[in-house]
């Protein structure tokens, strides 16, 4: 097997554990994307899914090689819908950007969601020249933009809505 194909194979595993906290935290403040606040809720998420288990409405999937999380996904039931999912999370290890973690995590964790019942798939994002990666991900993976939302964020920082659809 080819050395960049091995690189592609991420171990998954759906589990949070209590040191997922911490290496969550770390993981998305090391992409320079979230602020101290995002980067917080991330780590309170892991915490509410390790007390609440299932009645959270958070589910995690973790890409890992050896002990090192590599990105990881969060995502959940959209209260009050039939079958809409929100992602909430999705991020990866800025040493692993650009090796096809990411479309691997966000193909896996689709893959649960619809299992779980999910029909649509919502996904938002800032509208800073920061984040055109992030929306470009987006619609590589098969989303579409479904909305724009102004100044939602900050002024001058609106807030991008993408939708997939399932079959």
């Amino acid at each position: 097997m080819p050395e960049n194909q091995r690189e592609l194979s991420p171990l998954f595993r759906e589990e949070a554990r209590p040191e997922d906290r911490e290496a969550v935290g770390r993981l998305v403040r090391a992409t320079g994307f979230f602020s101290e606040e995002e980067a917080e809720i991330a780590e309170e998420l892991i915490e509410e899914r390790l007390a609440q288990g299932d009645a959270s409405g958070y589910f995690f999937l973790f890409a890992e090689a050896g002990n090192r999380l590599l990105g990881y996904a969060c995502f959940g039931p959209i209260p009050g819908s039939v079958h809409s999912f929100d992602l909430y999370w999705i991020a990866v290890s800025p040493g692993e950007q650009g090796r096809g973690i990411g479309r691997l995590l966000m193909a896996a964790a689709e893959r649960l969601m619809a299992k779980r019942g999910a029909r649509r798939i919502y996904a938002d994002t800032s509208s800073r020249p920061q984040y055109e990666p992030t929306r470009s991900f987006y619609l590589a993976c098969g989303y579409r933009k479904a909305a724009f939302l102004n100044d939602f964020y900050a002024p001058g920082d609106g807030k991008v809505i993408f939708v997939k659809a399932l079959s």
